[in-house]
């Protein structure tokens, strides 16, 4: 009878064992626990990435996985203020980057083409476009992101340190325990229901991945989690949950990224090249109006001297 009941337990154990191998960062991984619990992510054909689960899954294999599952016609994501002179946003989107083997960027990307550039540690381009021959010397570190949140309409109004503090607890939480003191200062605009967050590191910091936690927030915001929990974030204040409705992300590295004109979007060169032409319009104007002006003046001179 003893051993009976031995062996359920031994059964029972057995199937919790199994069914707690999992991987609570990462909806897509596949985790086996023979003869340990390990999982693992999909990013390429018969390609594997080995996952720390108790860890916000590094960005660039997800963008790998993102990639994949796209080409296999699997769920993904949706391709879609500025605080310093040197803040800039991604604007490239998606697209399928190398990776070192602990899950960080390359510094330079080349998206399985001839045309490549160089990225900083969230993966983002900080330089012009160029071919094969492009150096990119090192990988910059992004210390600083803005995440500038639109929330959705609630009723009564919203105390801003409690505000605060229900930000700060939530990134906190959601994602792996993000250390609170990061969290630099968060501002509200009520009218435009607008929460902009400043999260900063040591200029110097190599451990804490600003990019990580900043990419889990916006595809709970823009799209679907990537945490097998589909939660998403959403901050309770004076019990009552704050969903948001949209999501932009900029990026400061520790050094000065290096666009040029050359690469300017058309919309923004259309702008330039407007202003420009306005300027000479106005300079122009000017010119003629005081060429009348000193034309007249002469011509008064002359009936003048006639007169005398």
């Amino acid at each position: 009878m003893n051993m009976w009941i031995a062996l359920v337990l031994a059964t029972l154990a057995v199937g919790a064992s199994a069914q707690d191998c999992s991987c609570g960062t990462m909806k897509w991984a596949t985790c086996e626990d023979k003869p340990q619990c390990a999982c693992h992510l999909l990013v390429g054909n018969n390609d594997k990435a080995m996952l720390k689960c108790n860890d916000l899954i590094p960005k660039c294999f997800l963008m790998k996985a993102e990639m994949y599952r796209a080409s296999k016609g699997l769920d993904t994501r949706t391709i879609g203020g500025k605080q310093t002179e040197d803040a800039f946003v991604d604007n490239d989107g998606i697209y399928d980057p190398d990776c070192e083997t602990d899950g960080k960027f390359r510094a330079k990307q080349c998206n399985n083409t001839e045309e490549c550039w160089c990225v900083n540690s969230a993966g983002v381009r900080r330089t012009d476009k160029g071919d094969k021959n492009l150096v990119c010397e090192k990988l910059v570190e992004t210390y600083w992101v803005r995440l500038q949140l639109k929330h959705k309409e609630v009723t009564g109004e919203m105390d801003a340190n409690k505000l605060k503090a229900a930000i700060t607890d939530a990134i906190n939480k959601r994602y792996k325990n993000f250390d609170k003191s990061m969290v630099d200062s968060v501002d509200y605009d009520k009218a435009s229901r607008t929460i902009v967050v400043d999260v900063k590191k040591p200029k110097g910091d190599r451990q804490t991945n600003l990019a990580n936690m900043a990419y889990y927030m916006e595809k709970d915001v823009k799209v679907l989690p990537l945490f097998k929990d589909q939660g998403k974030f959403e901050p309770m204040v004076d019990n009552k949950k704050l969903e948001m409705e949209n999501i932009l992300v900029y990026y400061v590295d520790e050094e000065a990224p290096t666009f040029t004109m050359k690469n300017l979007s058309g919309g923004i060169i259309a702008v330039i090249v407007v202003v420009i032409l306005a300027v000479l319009a106005g300079l122009a104007v000017l010119f003629f109006a005081r060429r009348r002006q000193n034309q007249r003046y002469n011509k008064a001179q002359q009936r003048e001297m006639e007169a005398m």
